[in-house]
């Protein structure tokens, strides 16, 4: 609970700090906006040979507070589906077993803009464990189960890398990539079936935004 507030707090001042310096340094208003699309995501070191990627959602707010003519802010607060997914093949059955893992992520970009329409951007991602489930399936049949949150850690950490382009002065496209730093396994102890490998989300986003 601590880490939440201390996230919400870190949205709040970076939205403060943008808007001072927009300001100050800028004659360019502050826009906010909301955004959405998908994650590839997947687990380092996970144990598994037989491991891929899976698919998930992403969407959320943001506020982009311009520093300088080529230089802002931009805070956003995101709901961001993770995980992995084993998948393989026995006597001739297809089986696979989803992990997802369900965060509100916190990201703080700082971009650059090459042009006044493409950007490209990095900064940290701070994510909060929100809920975490297991989807099993064996040939036609599946089922999905609630996996006790308590048994991976609550707080992730993050750095991403990514581009953008605005088609226009309000709609625009970006991509990224998050690589994760923090063990999803509560206190070093493994959540999966591996005991010697940390696991770590890494997440690849695509998707579209809109600004007013």
């Amino acid at each position: 609970m601590k880490k939440l507030f201390l996230g919400l707090g870190l949205v709040l001042g970076s939205f403060a700090f943008g808007q001072t310096m927009s300001t100050t340094t800028s004659t360019s208003r502050p826009m906010f906006g909301i955004k959405a699309g998908i994650n590839v995501a997947s687990l380092s070191d996970d144990g598994f040979d037989d491991t891929t990627s899976k698919l998930g959602f992403a969407g959320g707010v943001f506020m982009n507070a311009p520093l300088s003519e080529q230089f802002s802010i931009q805070p956003e607060v995101m709901y961001s589906q993770m995980g992995s997914e084993v998948e393989g093949q026995y006597a001739n059955t297809h089986y696979s077993t989803k992990l997802n893992l369900d965060y509100i992520t916190v990201p703080v970009m700082f971009q650059f803009r090459a042009t006044p329409e493409f950007y490209i951007e990095a900064g940290p991602e701070f994510g909060f464990l929100v809920s975490a489930k297991s989807k099993d399936t064996v040939g036609n049949f599946s089922a999905t189960n609630e996996i006790d949150t308590d048994n991976f850690n609550s707080f992730n950490f993050g750095l991403g890398l990514g581009l953008g382009f605005d088609i226009t002065e309000n709609f625009g496209v970006n991509a990224r990539y998050v690589a994760g730093f923090t063990d999803i396994n509560k206190d070093g102890e493994t959540s999966l079936q591996n005991e010697d490998n940390k696991n770590r989300n890494n997440t690849f986003q695509a998707g579209v935004y809109f600004k007013f």
